[in-house]
C-alpha cells in the first residue's frame, strides 16, 4: 500500500528542494531567455530555488544526455524544442533514445524564426539577401544558432525553393552568434525573433523576414518569407517546451505542467514573453508529444533532400 501512495504523496510536497532546468545552448539566447523568465515565477511559486544552467555542445545532445541520466523525480528538467527530434534523425548515434529517455511536460511557447543581417551589409530586403545569396554563391556568412537545428534546416527549406547558397558558420546558440553579426563577424544569422527583437527595434540588426505563416506582432514590419518570396506554402514554426527524465511519476509531470501553465498565463508573464515575440503555448503534455509526432516527418524529408547530417 506504501507505494501505491508514494507517487501522489510526492507531487503533494512537490517540489521539496531546488529543481534544476538543463537548458542545452549558450546562455544570451531565447532559450535561456524563456527558461531565467519562467524559473523566476516558480522559484516564487514552489518556495523553492529554479537553478537554470546551460549545458551546451554538440547541438543541444550534451545537455540533453545529463537529463536523460537524471533521477525521474522532477527535479532536473530539460529545456528542448524541436531540436530533440531533429537530433534524433540527424545524428546516427546518441547517447540516449530521443523517443524513450523523456517523458513531455509542457510546450511553453511557439515563435517565428526571423533572418536578421548587420546593417552594414549594404541588405535591405529578402529579395536582396537572395539575390546575393545566387549570383554570389557562399558570399553570406550565415551564423547558425547551433549545427542541425530549426534555423539549419529552415534556411535549407529556402534554399531549396530558391537556389540561395550560404556559408554556414555553426554556433553554441543564440547568443554567440547574435553577438557575432551584431560585431560584423558574420553577416546575418536565422535565429528565434525573441533573441534579437530588441536589436531589431534598436536598429543594430535588420530584420529581412520570419519564418512563419503570419506576421509576428512584436515586429509587425517585417513581412513573412511566404510573402517576401513569394512562396505561399512556406512555414516554419519552432518552439520551445520543458521535459523530464522517463519514469518520472505523472502526479508530478501534471504538477509541473499545471505550474508552468499557470506562470504562462500570468497576464504579466504573458505580456511580457509577447512583446519578446514568443507566443505563449501552454496545454498538455499530450499536446507536446503530438508535436513531436505530425513535425517529424516533414523535417526528415528537408533534412534528406538537403543530405544534412551531423555524424
Amino acid at each position: 500500500m506504501s507505494a501505491l501512495h508514494a507517487a501522489p504523496d510526492a507531487a503533494a510536497t512537490f517540489p521539496s528542494k531546488p529543481v534544476r532546468i538543463i537548458v542545452p545552448i549558450a546562455p544570451g539566447g531565447s532559450a535561456d531567455k524563456l527558461t531565467r523568465t519562467l524559473g523566476e515565477r516558480l522559484s516564487v511559486l514552489w518556495g523553492q530555488t529554479v537553478i537554470v544552467e546551460n549545458v551546451a555542445g554538440a547541438s543541444g545532445t550534451i545537455g540533453a544526455a545529463k537529463v536523460a541520466k537524471a533521477a525521474p523525480d522532477g527535479y532536473t528538467l530539460l529545456q528542448q524544442g524541436e531540436g530533440l527530434m531533429l537530433n534524433s534523425i540527424l545524428f546516427r548515434e546518441l547517447p540516449y533514445d530521443s523517443a524513450r529517455s523523456f517523458v513531455p511536460v509542457v510546450k511553453a511557447v511557439v515563435n517565428p524564426q526571423v533572418l536578421v543581417v548587420n546593417p552594414g551589409t549594404g541588405i535591405n530586403t529578402l529579395s536582396e539577401y537572395l539575390a546575393r545569396a545566387r549570383a554570389q554563391p557562399e558570399s553570406i556568412s550565415l551564423a547558425l544558432p547551433g549545427n542541425g537545428g530549426i534555423a539549419h534546416v529552415a534556411h535549407e527549406m529556402l534554399a531549396q525553393e530558391t537556389g540561395a547558397k550560404v556559408n554556414y558558420i555553426p554556433y553554441p546558440g543564440g547568443g554567440p552568434a547574435s553577438v557575432d553579426v551584431l560585431a560584423g563577424h558574420a553577416n546575418a544569422t536565422l535565429i528565434t525573433l525573441a533573441a534579437v527583437t530588441e536589436y531589431v527595434r534598436a536598429g543594430k540588426l535588420r530584420a529581412l523576414a520570419v519564418t512563419t505563416s503570419y506576421r509576428s506582432p512584436a515586429l509587425p514590419g517585417v513581412p513573412t518569407i511566404a510573402e517576401a518570396a513569394q512562396l505561399p506554402n512556406f512555414s516554419v514554426e519552432s518552439w520551445q517546451g520543458y521535459f523530464a527524465p522517463a519514469g518520472t511519476p505523472p502526479a508530478i509531470v501534471q504538477k509541473i505542467n499545471r505550474d508552468i501553465n499557470q506562470v504562462l498565463q500570468s497576464p504579466e508573464v504573458r505580456a511580457q514573453l509577447e512583446a519578446q515575440g514568443f507566443k505563449v503555448a501552454g496545454g498538455s503534455s499530450a499536446d507536446l508529444a503530438r508535436s513531436l509526432q505530425t513535425e517529424q516527418p516533414r523535417y526528415a524529408q528537408a533534412i534528406k533532400t538537403a543530405g544534412l547530417s551531423i555524424r
